[in-house]
């Protein structure tokens, strides 16, 4: 499906990182049981990762040093397909031959949370939990039709209307250091109104290792041009 040459283990000598899985058609296609294996270049023995996620679209390998240690990092990246968007992600670090989890999408997920609440006058409140920032989106230019159905003449609420912040979509690495040479994570969310093909913008979240794990660097939102 997807294979990439690096020194992952830090002994000097290129490595070889596989992705496998069970592909019906090209391997753009649906997968499943989407395995992670790690070709050690030195000894020729291979270590297998299996994946609570395995089954997806378009599933690749990114290899870059995410926790600031000088030795390449091993990113899964799955698209889940549907009209959700999600995304599988998992980073790993192979130093040593020791495998440790260096970020996991589900547990992302649990520790980022929001709430998106409409308010008067074509507002829409933006809540996140952890950390705790708040942010206003000004939906006024959405038209006549999408307001009126849920704003009367005088731009206040006919009732309490709630949205959301979706799971994990796109975690794209990034350097943001061009002295480092090590990768930062931007995590993208969706923000939707009352219904899923409602589209309202995305919430960004720049996160940089700091040590032992990813903090949130810059939390922001963005808003698409109508």
């Amino acid at each position: 499906m997807d294979w990439k040459i690096g020194d992952v283990n830090g002994d000097g000598i290129l490595d070889t990182v596989y992705l496998y899985g069970n592909v019906d058609g090209s391997p753009s296609i649906f997968a499943d049981n989407i395995t992670l294996v790690i070709h050690d270049g030195w000894s020729n023995k291979s270590t297998t990762v299996h994946f609570k996620n395995n089954a997806g679209y378009n599933a690749r390998l990114f290899l870059g040093d995410f926790n600031n240690n000088h030795i390449p990092d091993i990113m899964v990246s799955i698209d889940t397909g549907g009209s959700g968007g999600y995304g599988i992600f998992y980073i790993y670090s192979f130093k040593n031959n020791n495998l440790t989890e260096l970020f996991n999408f589900d547990k992302y997920n649990e520790e980022y949370t929001f709430q998106l609440n409409y308010a008067d006058f074509y507002k829409v409140r933006v809540e996140s939990h952890s950390p705790y920032r708040l942010f206003i989106i000004d939906i006024s230019t959405k038209g006549p039709d999408y307001l009126s159905e849920f704003y009367d003449a005088n731009g206040r609420l006919k009732k309490p209307i709630v949205g959301g912040v979706l799971a994990l979509g796109v975690v794209n690495p990034i350097i943001t250091n061009n002295k480092s040479y090590n990768f930062d994570l931007v995590a993208l969310q969706r923000m939707i109104g009352p219904t899923n093909a409602d589209t309202l913008g995305y919430v960004e979240n720049l996160l940089s290792w700091k040590g032992s794990q990813f903090h949130s660097n810059r939390l922001s939102v963005s808003i698409p041009f109508e």
